[in-house]
């Protein structure tokens, strides 16, 4: 009896009791248990600190001055100067051929009397990172030692297609199928086969009358 006795004043406790929160209800913060700190764990490998060096700002990465010589026919001395470390043998060879016209196929690089591929950027063939210039030899392959002269542009002259145009419109109208099918629209378009054919040999008499006068 005394546990019902417990269990009938502890509901009627709690009916006394509001079922929600009210809107402005503060739970102290005193009343929370206590929770530990949370800990990261270590990192197996601690991670790399930033480089000291500041990198370079736009527009003032560094460059490299590249000169081509050949004392071959034909005899080559260009200088390309301030070219991007990124700048390919291929780049390199374009700038040549604008310069010679010499075609890029038939133009081969050297770098101390060794080829080098298209596909190598000028920051790989630095001796050292403190090189400023690099002096490459050229060799143009037999076929194209002669330069070939500029190429002349040949303006399209637009030709008139007016008396073609006259002499197809003529061809048309002296057929008889043109006037067939003229007539055949007419009549279809009128649902009126007499006015059609009518319509039909007035506009192609007044044609024949016009070709007379």
């Amino acid at each position: 009896m005394a546990e019902v006795a417990f269990a009938k004043t502890f509901l009627t406790s709690l009916d006394s009791r509001p079922v929600k929160l009210s809107p402005d209800h503060i739970e102290d913060p005193k009343t929370f248990p206590p929770r530990p700190p949370y800990i990261l764990p270590r990192m197996p490998t601690p991670m790399s600190k930033p480089s000291s060096l500041a990198r370079a700002a736009p527009g003032q990465e560094p460059s490299i001055s590249v000169s081509l010589k050949s004392l071959r026919n034909p005899p080559l001395d260009i200088a390309l100067s301030a070219l991007p470390l990124s700048t390919s043998v291929l780049d390199v060879k374009a700038a040549v051929q604008e310069q010679t016209r010499i075609p890029i196929d038939k133009m081969k690089l050297l770098l101390n009397k060794r080829p080098v591929a298209d596909s190598k950027v000028l920051k790989e063939l630095r001796a050292s990172e403190s090189d400023r210039a690099i002096e490459f030899s050229v060799m143009v392959i037999g076929g194209a030692a002669a330069i070939p002269p500029p190429e002349e542009t040949v303006e399209d002259v637009p030709v008139s297609t007016a008396q073609a145009d006259e002499a197809t419109v003529e061809a048309e109208l002296e057929s008889e199928a043109f006037w067939a099918d003229l007539k055949g629209f007419l009549q279809q378009r009128l649902k009126a086969q007499g006015k059609g054919e009518e319509l039909a040999s007035l506009f192609k008499s007044s044609w024949e009358a016009s070709r007379s006068s």
